[in-house]
């Protein structure tokens, strides 16, 4: 039996349309500070907004002002065990978390203010959460985030964190 290539081939315009679905939605939750004020616990997807005057942000920034319309990042926070295949739910602050991360990060630097950065977010938790991935890809496609195209390394873990010993 010779291969047929179109025989391998998974299309599905229901797929996508819960993708596009999952994204006005996101376009719809409220910003908030970062990290937001309260803690809450799950997993998703999330973007980060600069609203402040650094100068190479300059465009970024004026395009946020009255709603928040660029991401300067986006990015996922997923269960544990998710690589494995392991969770698709968890009680534990796990996007909460990241969000606190980013925040981390933005104060270590000496160009930036966390005060200039807003966030928003979609919690996907249960069967939604094979959506992270997906809704994340979608995002970034749509809006090219500075952050994810252009800067590397900003949302990344240490890759080898837990397994130095």
């Amino acid at each position: 039996m010779s291969f047929d290539y179109r025989l391998h081939i998974f299309r599905s315009p229901l797929f996508q349309g819960v993708v596009n679905e999952a994204i006005e939605f996101f376009n719809r939750t409220p910003v908030y500070e970062l990290p937001p004020p309260d803690s809450f616990a799950g997993t998703g997807v999330y973007g980060l907004y600069y609203i402040g005057g650094y100068e190479l942000y300059a465009e970024i920034a004026r395009l946020n002002q009255r709603n928040c319309v660029r991401p300067i990042y986006v990015g996922k926070a997923v269960p544990p065990g998710w690589r494995a295949a392991r969770s698709r739910k968890t009680e534990a602050p796990v996007l909460y978390g990241r969000l606190q991360e980013h925040a981390r990060s933005i104060q270590q630097t000496e160009n930036l203010r966390v005060g200039d950065f807003l966030c928003r977010f979609v919690i996907l938790n249960g069967v939604e959460s094979d959506l992270i991935v997906p809704a994340e890809a979608e995002l970034i496609r749509r809006y090219k985030p500075l952050w994810n195209s252009v800067v590397d390394g900003f949302g990344n873990h240490d890759p080898g964190k837990g397994r130095y010993n």
